[in-house]
């Protein structure tokens, strides 16, 4: 049976991990594994003018916190959104050394097929640094053009209840259609009649080491 111990969640910006897989986080949380969690864009250029430039940092500390990751498992950088492509190979000089700090055997990144610049990068990047643990693709459907459902996490429904708890923790983002609990709870449902369950969160796996 596949037994992750060490999960590192990569986040292009505050949000996409719990988004993606706060569930499947919730429940690594539950079970003790070492989850941790980077993510690389503080996003203060899309706040409204009238917030604090820390807001989104803060909302993801109690976000993680929620889910059950410690705050020493947290890593925050502050690229600029939309312009990780740009800093390319500072990126991945970043992820290289989560790699040798961390020694994962599973990372969680945005799939493949995600459209939107900087998660393009963190994916292809990820792929690059971490070779030698098993890569799974979380779903942000708004972003997918096309999403191949290989892996699913069935869920609990408290490590549902933890997801949409963290998102609520983004006050910030709560006008967003993508975080409006109906569709967290919809989404949830669908993935779970897929794999015989009542929830759960779908992943394109793309290297699998057992």
């Amino acid at each position: 049976m596949f037994n992750p111990q060490r999960i590192l969640v990569l986040a292009p910006h505050t949000d996409d991990g719990e988004l993606g897989c706060g569930g499947t986080i919730a429940k690594f949380c539950a079970e003790d594994k070492d989850v941790y969690y980077a993510a690389f864009c503080l996003c203060a250029k899309s706040l409204p003018a009238h917030l604090p430039a820390d807001t989104l940092a803060n909302e993801c500390k109690k976000a993680t916190r929620i889910l059950g990751i410690q705050s020493a498992n947290l890593f925050l950088f502050d690229y600029e959104v939309r312009e990780l492509p740009a800093a390319r190979q500072q990126v991945l000089e970043e992820l290289v050394k989560l790699n040798k700090q961390l020694e994962p055997d599973m990372v969680l990144l945005p799939a493949a097929s995600d459209i939107h610049q900087d998660h393009q990068v963190i994916h292809l990047e990820g792929m690059r640094a971490f070779k030698h643990a098993t890569m799974a693709g979380y779903e942000l459907p708004w972003n997918n053009s096309s999403f191949r459902t290989s892996y699913f996490s069935r869920l609990s429904s408290d490590d549902l209840s933890k997801k949409i708890n963290a998102l609520h923790a983004y006050e910030s983002q709560a006008h967003r259609n993508y975080m409006q609990e109906d569709f967290i709870r919809s989404l949830a449902r669908v993935r779970g009649v897929q794999c015989d369950t009542d929830h759960a969160e779908a992943f394109d796996i793309y290297k699998f080491i057992m």
